[in-house]
């Protein structure tokens, strides 16, 4: 009786302390569940007084430790000595980590790798993890939880790992706190250890209110990634992320995502205001009239801002050179949530007048001096005069008269003619030169145009233009002693010099397109530039010299690194109907069709193609050397140009022009605002020319880009 006695009183004392450390330290269950079966009590064993009285004090001092640990919401911490003590009942709990024997799940079937430690031998107390077994989840894969532990079947059990593990779990976001563990007993070195979650409710479907500009189905083909899954915090914000990107991308830089709800059924509910405009305000006019700028701003109230078009719309306003600076300001309006957006404008000097000199193989030497003014009458108009007296062609060749070039043109431009779409352009011009097309002949024109453009709205790339002019044309002698010489060297009767001088006054009628898709005028990198006109021009003293023509002609820009670009050039034309005089006639060679030749000296004809390749690129490290805009639009230039005439001219039989001709070489482009782009370029030929078979290099100068 004494004895039984005693194992009666072990055993309530043991039982006490476990049911004490369970129910006061933690919400996460970790005891040891033995099945029926299994259940090995040990209560036959004896033991002293003394040897209770230390696994009292142990247990009690492990206790005390453990209350101090510091865990996570879900630390399965239990009490390792009262499992201890339970072992020699039931099951003991201290574990540590065993010979890993980790499982990779994949869609069909499972592997096993090598374990992560060396195996070693079990300590008093530990178990072998034989299964983890996960309830609960319904919607989520076992793989995926799984996936998420550290421990794994074949590993040792470790109550602080599988603390960490249900941690893990949770930080998926698909379930509540309500997660345990509950390791089970299966004999004296395996258990089973069981997971138990509870799944968010599951998302059933998406709606979305607000959205305008961005079709819903593509905020849809966003949100509905998170359907079918349990709720989840952190995949619904990413997703609200994606949304916010998918409206920056396309320039909608204000729209948010300001408010997401769910319904008892599982649906979540998406708003999104996607930034309207309340009201656009110009600031700081005083002599441009406020509708100037305001038909130079697409921004409108009641629509959506767009980063995009704030933007085109500031560099229209910088294009009429009627302002220094354009900067604009967004402010939301608290009472309604929408934008207030203010453009300020820094108006600047319109009025200019210029003196200058340089150098054109064209014009040669020259001075010029002109007036202008951008803002004409503080309606955004643009007049301007110019006058300009060169020394003749520069570089020319034989063919072409010492004669000095006087030229003068008095323009008007109204940007915005009846509607935003249009521009109207008015000009009349005097020219006096050196002709390059005639040989030692001296060609004089006067004239009129106006030009009507347009921009279609459908096609936001295309324009289109249509003019309407006059033309004065007298063609007379420079040098006849000179021009009857290669006459009769040639033996060709002068009785043909008649008809290399038709002249006459025409009326033309030009329309042309123009498809632009350059990402920068100034140094494109990137884009289509092309253009098709069509000339047909009446000779109204004599019908018989009427003619139409077709020109036209691509460029292709290609980006090489990060700053350079290769430009594909392809230019053609010929005449389509009528007599077209030689004045009239197409001519290769110079700065804007074959570099590396004199102006005219590959020939002159009826129809013409060339084509040129180009490497462009800044000056090396220039931007790590200076910000200065002027230096940093500079690009040097690497070029092969190649091209050939069709139907050629009597000039070309008098001077041998070969009409064909390649050359190459190197240049330089200079960006000068208010001028345009300069060229100089140094080329060297690959055919002969004139007889002579030049082998050394010649220099172009032009204003403007070629072709």
């Amino acid at each position: 009786m004494e004895l039984l006695g005693k194992k009666v009183y072990r055993f309530l004392l043991i039982f006490a302390l476990l049911m004490f450390q369970i129910n006061g330290a933690y919400s996460i269950e970790e005891n040891f569940v033995e099945p029926q079966e299994n259940a090995q009590t040990h209560l036959d064993e004896v033991q002293s007084a003394e040897e209770i009285q230390a696994e009292f004090d142990k247990i009690q001092s492990q206790l005390e430790g453990a209350k101090e640990e510091e865990a996570n919401p879900f630390d399965t911490a239990v009490q390792e000595e009262n499992q201890e003590l339970q072992a020699q009942e039931t099951a003991q709990e201290q574990v540590q980590t065993k010979e890993p024997k980790a499982v990779q799940e994949t869609q069909a079937q499972e592997t096993q790798e090598e374990p992560k430690e060396e195996k070693r031998p079990l300590l008093a107390g530990e178990y072998y993890i034989k299964e983890i077994e996960i309830l609960g989840n319904n919607l989520v894969e076992v793989n995926f939880l799984k996936s998420q532990m550290e421990l794994k079947e074949g590993y040792i059990y470790n109550k602080k790992e599988i603390g960490k593990d249900l941690n893990n779990i949770y930080k998926t976001g698909y379930f509540t706190q309500k997660i345990k563990a509950l390791p089970i007993k299966i004999d004296n070195e395996n258990l089973k250890l069981r997971i138990i979650v509870e799944e968010n409710p599951p998302v059933t479907g998406i709606t979305i209110t607000g959205a305008e500009v961005v079709p819903e189905y593509e905020v849809h083909s966003i949100m509905n990634e998170i359907v079918g899954h349990p709720q989840n915090i952190e995949l619904l914000n990413a997703s609200i992320a994606r949304v916010q990107e998918l409206y920056a991308t396309r320039g909608y830089i204000l729209a948010r995502v300001v408010d997401v709800y769910d319904d008892p059924d599982g649906v979540v509910n998406i708003t999104i205001d996607e930034g309207k405009i309340e009201d656009v305000v110009i600031d700081g006019l005083s002599k441009t009239k406020d509708y100037v700028v305001a038909r130079n701003v697409m921004m409108r109230p009641g629509t959506v801002y767009n980063e995009n078009i704030a933007r085109a719309d500031i560099a229209r306003l910088l294009g009429t050179q009627a302002f220094g600076d354009v900067q604009r300001d967004i402010a939301l309006n608290p009472e309604t949530g929408q934008y207030v957006v203010t453009v300020n404008v820094e108006e600047q000097r319109t009025g200019r007048i210029s003196l200058g000199v340089g150098i054109d193989s064209a014009s040669g030497f020259f001075g010029s001096v002109g007036f202008g003014e951008n803002n004409f009458r503080g309606l955004g108009q643009k007049l301007n005069l110019n006058v300009m007296a060169g020394t003749g062609i520069l570089m020319s060749d034989d063919s072409v008269i010492d004669e000095p070039n006087i030229q003068a043109e008095l323009s008007f431009l109204e940007p915005h003619f009846k509607n935003k779409n249009n521009a109207l352009g008015v000009r009349a011009y005097i020219r006096h030169f050196g002709s390059y097309q005639v040989p030692l002949a001296i060609e004089q024109k006067i004239g009129a145009e106006v030009n009507l453009a347009h921009r279609f709205v459908a096609y936001k790339n295309l324009s289109g233009s249509i003019s309407f002019g006059v033309e004065n044309v007298k063609m007379k002698e420079g040098d006849e002693a000179g021009i009857r010489y290669l006459y009769n060297l040639h033996r060709i009767p002068w009785v043909h010099r008649e008809s290399q001088l038709d002249d006459g006054f025409y009326v033309k009628l030009t329309p042309g397109l123009t498809y632009d898709t350059r990402d920068n005028k100034t140094n494109a990198r990137r884009g289509v530039y092309a253009n098709v006109t069509l000339e047909e021009a009446i000779n109204v003293s004599g019908f018989h010299n009427s003619y139409g023509k077709l020109t036209g002609g691509i460029k292709k820009f290609i980006p090489a690194g990060r700053k350079s670009s290769v430009v594909l050039s392809a230019r053609g034309g010929g005449k389509i109907n009528g007599n077209m005089p030689e004045f009239a006639a197409y001519s290769l060679g110079g700065p804007y069709s074959l570099r590396g030749f004199n102006i005219s000296e590959v020939g002159t004809g009826k129809g013409f193609m060339t084509g040129s390749v180009e490497f462009r690129t800044p000056i090396p490290f220039i931007d790590r050397l200076t910000t200065n805009s002027f230096l940093n639009n500079i690009r040097l230039a690497a070029f092969v140009d190649a091209g050939k005439v069709f139907g050629g001219t009597l000039s070309n039989t008098l001077y041998d022009k070969p009409e064909y001709a390649i050359s190459a070489g190197v240049g330089l482009r200079v960006f000068i605002p208010g001028i345009g782009p300069i060229s100089l370029d140094y080329g060297v030929p690959f055919t002969n020319t004139s007889g002579i078979d030049r082998k050394k290099g010649f220099f172009t100068f032009g204003m403007g880009d070629m072709y």
